[in-house]
This record gives C-alpha cells, sequence and structure tokens, in this order.
C-alpha cells in the first residue's frame, strides 16, 4: 500500500549496493491509518477463543512454511546474508509460529485461595489492547515471529513496524498473516524509523510498545510512552562477553567465538563482542582466533551509514586483523580482532553491531567474572572450560539474562524466554511463555458463593 504522501525512499542490496525496490515512505498520517484499524478490530479478535487464535497462528506458520524459499531469498537479498543463513532464520521463525500456536491450548491462568470462606479467586490471561511492534534489520523474520504471534494469539491487534532495511520480508510475513487473520488485526507501516516510530509510540490509542534494537532508541521510547503509562518491553543490545578459561577445549572455545563474533556480520544483540581469555591459554587462543577471522566469510553489514560508524569507532584501536572495508561492491568490512583496549574505554562499552571483538587478558576466573560484569549491558555471556565448578560459579555470578556453558552466546530458541538486565532491557523477556506476560495482563476474578442458596 502506498504511504498518504505517496513518498517513497530506495531500499539498496547491502551485498552490492544495486536497488531492490521502492518503499512507501509512512509517517503521522499512515500510522493513524493503522492504529485505528487495530483499534476497530481488536475487541472482535479478542472474542474469539485462544484456541482458535492459535490454530490461524499455526495456519500462518505452515504458509511460511510453504514458501520458505522464496521467504530466504527476500532475506538474503535485503540483508546480504548468505542464503543458509536466511533459510534457518525462515525456519526458526516457523517454529516460533507453531511453539505460540499451541499455546492456544494452554494460556493457563491460575486458582488460588482465600481468608474468607466461599470465596474462589481465579487468574486469568486478558489482551493488553493495541501493540506497537517495532524490529530490528538483523534477523527480520523471526523479529516479527517474537512480537507477532503472542500479540496475535493473546487476543491483541497490532501495528508492525519493520527495519526500513528489511521491506521485501516485512511485506511477505504481512501478506501471509493478512491472508489468514481478519482485516485490522496486523497492520504494517513501512518508512523510516525517525518518521514512522515516534507517532507510533506516542499515540494515544496504542496500549503497548514493544521494541527490539538499540539502547539509545529504547531510552526514547521508555520515555515517551511512560509519559502516557503505557505498558513497554523493551530488547535490546549487549556487549556480550565469551570466557576462555585455561581448561578450555581450544578447538571449539575458537569455533565458537568466531561464529557468535562474526557470523551475521556481527549483527547480533547477542554477538561475542568482548573475548576475555585466560593468561595461560590467551597467546594460542589470538593466533588461532587471528587465523580463523582472516578466513571468516561474515557477510556485509546493513548500509553505508552502519560501516562507516564502525570505521570511525576503530580508528585508535590496535587491530590484529580486519578493520578495512573490503575492496567489492556493498559494505563489506573484514572481520575485526583487537586488543589492548580498556575495559572502561567508549570501544569496550558501546555496541558497535559489526563484525568486531574485542580480546581482553586475565589471570583467572575471579577476574573474568569482574569483567564480564563491568559492562553497561547484561543480555548473554559464555564460559568454555571443563570445570563443572568454574561453569556454575559463573552462571550465579555474571549479570546477565542468558548464561551458556562450552558454546556461543547466541543461539536462542522459541521455548526459551530471551531478555536481559541492565540497559540490555526492561526486564520483559521474549520468545517462550515468558513472552505471553508482554502480550497479554492479569486478571483476578473473585467468586463469593452462598452455601445457604444451595
Amino acid at each position: 500500500m502506498k504511504a498518504a504522501s505517496e513518498r517513497t525512499f530506495e531500499k539498496v542490496g547491502p551485498g552490492d549496493g544495486a536497488r531492490l525496490c521502492a518503499v512507501a515512505r509512512s509517517d503521522v498520517a499512515d500510522v493513524e491509518r493503522a492504529v485505528a484499524a487495530a483499534r476497530r478490530a481488536q475487541p472482535g479478535w479478542a472474542a474469539r477463543t485462544a484456541v482458535e487464535r492459535g490454530r490461524l497462528v499455526r495456519d500462518i506458520a505452515q504458509g511460511l512454511d510453504e514458501r520458505r524459499e522464496e521467504a530466504a531469498e527476500l532475506v538474503a537479498a535485503e540483508t546480504g546474508k548468505s542464503r543458509d543463513l536466511a533459510l534457518g532464520e525462515v525456519d526458526a521463525a516457523v517454529e516460533m509460529g507453531f511453539f505460540v500456536a499451541g499455546e492456544g491450548r494452554r494460556l493457563y491462568g491460575r486458582t488460588t485461595t482465600s481468608g474468607m470462606p466461599n470465596r474462589t479467586v481465579m487468574v486469568v490471561r486478558r489482551p493488553v489492547g493495541v501493540a506497537a511492534l517495532i524490529v530490528s534489520f538483523n534477523t527480520p523474520l523471526p523479529n516479527y515471529a517474537w512480537k507477532t504471534f503472542p500479540a496475535v494469539l493473546c487476543g491483541d491487534a497490532s501495528v508492525l513496524k519493520p527495519s526500513e532495511h528489511t521491506p521485501l520480508s516485512a511485506a511477505l510475513f504481512a501478506q501471509l498473516c493478512n491472508d489468514v487473520l481478519p482485516p485490522g488485526v496486523l497492520n504494517v507501516v513501512h518508512g523510516l524509523g525517525g518518521e514512522a516510530g515516534p507517532p507510533l509510540v506516542e499515540h494515544a490509542d496504542v496500549d503497548l510498545v514493544s521494541f527490539t534494537g538499540s539502547a539509545e532508541a529504547g531510552r526514547w521510547i521508555n520515555e515517551h510512552a511512560g509519559r502516557r503509562l503505557a505498558k513497554v518491553c523493551l530488547e535490546l543490545g549487549g556487549k556480550n562477553a565469551l570466557v576462555v578459561c585455561d581448561d578450555a577445549d581450544l578447538d571449539r572455545a575458537v569455533e565458537w567465538s568466531l561464529a557468535s563474533a562474526f557470523s551475521n556480520a556481527g549483527q547480533r544483540c547477542a554477538a561475542a563482542s568482548r573475548l576475555v581469555v585466560f593468561d595461560a591459554v590467551y597467546g594460542e587462543f589470538r593466533d588461532r582466533l587471528v587465523e580463523g577471522a582472516r578466513r571468516y566469510d561474515a557477510g556485509p553489514v546493513i548500509s553505508k551509514e552502519s560501516l562507516e560508524r564502525i570505521l570511525l569507532a576503530l580508528e585508535e584501536a590496535k587491530v590484529l586483523t580486519g578493520g578495512e572495508r573490503l575492496d567489492r561492491a556493498g559494505w563489506w568490512l573484514s572481520p575485526t580482532v583487537v586488543e589492548d583496549v580498556p575495559a572502561d574505554a567508549d570501544l569496550s562499552c558501546t555496541e558497535l553491531f559489526g563484525p568486531v571483538t574485542i580480546l581482553y587478558r586475565v589471570r583467572d576466573l575471579d577476574e573474568a567474572i569482574a569483567l564480564v560484569n563491568d559492562s553497561p549491558y547484561g543480555l548473554t555471556s559464555a564460559i568454555h572450560t571443563a570445570s563443572l565448578h568454574r561453569a556454575m560459579r559463573f552462571a550465579d555470578a555474571v549479570e546477565t539474562g542468558v548464561v551458556v556453558v562450552n558454546g556461543g552466546t547466541h543461539g536462542s530458541e522459541p521455548h526459551m524466554g530471551f531478555g536481559g538486565v541492565k540497559q540490555s532491557g526492561t526486564g520483559w523477556r521474549e520468545a517462550g511463555v515468558e513472552a505471553l506476560d508482554v502480550y497479554s495482563e492479569w486478571k483476578y476474578v473473585n467468586i463469593i458463593a452462598d452455601p445457604a442458596r444451595t
């Protein structure tokens, strides 16, 4: 659908810089229309049973699975990632749909006791209302699925604002949803973030704002939506640390470090942008990591602006490998490893969202834990060790929402609640049954019976 203003912007492929399409440049008028449609549709949608809503979520997921190859081609074109990676993301979105659909047969509430005789208390879930779903570009289809499917199941009507970098996958997802759902239950507003996002966040008829993106944008959303006491769920960035102990299997530690730091061009909120290595194995690990980074195909970053921002941040860094734009069309940065960066430096504390990781040398587990926690973020973390005792102590002591032992810092699954602490979010969890708490509200129902009237 065209924007009310009929304005458009150009979308180019980050892999080669070639034009892909023109995209509707929506603004406040289009947001008004989308929110109004959601508000009209929501009461009727909420009146349907959760079982029926779950069945329709399953139908959408099956439709996406049937168009798996097409969806992956669109994602690969608009993000520049490999076809295999795009196919994996389509599969992840489908699995999220199947998981959420099953909750339609559960959507459990509770019963509880009372100090008053003959009083029964039930706790039931009710929809929030109209939800604004604002997502990042990095894994577009899973991002849509993580927000849209639980919102649909819980009886909300939504306005999805995809990233301006991923309009093709958003259009396909919208088509699949609107082929199944009643009009107005899911509305999609394309456009630039600074033009279409603020009127959606500040709209009085939006009851919930669910956002995935940077901490900077998240703070703005929290402030402005909070002024009208809207419910806000923020899944923000990370400066995630992977710790390599002196008893680690270095082959696996290097393999997981490369994948966590550089897959998807490091454009993951859960990317391993800090590698914390025990002194006893630091030299060997560093050499293996640098060698692997030189051979790693990370893919392009999403835009010219992202590439220039990352290169600027690296100007004063001690670069062991990478740190240069590759000589090819598109926005390619060679996988980059740096070291000798103070823990309190901007480079250590700022999420770059690119294929850059920093090496840190520590003496022991105490120093490693302290360095992991010395961050404004607290999303994910990982440790490589042969010691159960070290692993358990690490899991208990680190200030992150997710901990992985002998694996990477990324790789959530549909049934696992995902989110972080500190500047990585506002305490809510996405995916898993925990997502239902975002898209529904609890209602306490008190029933008082009179035995004398039986």
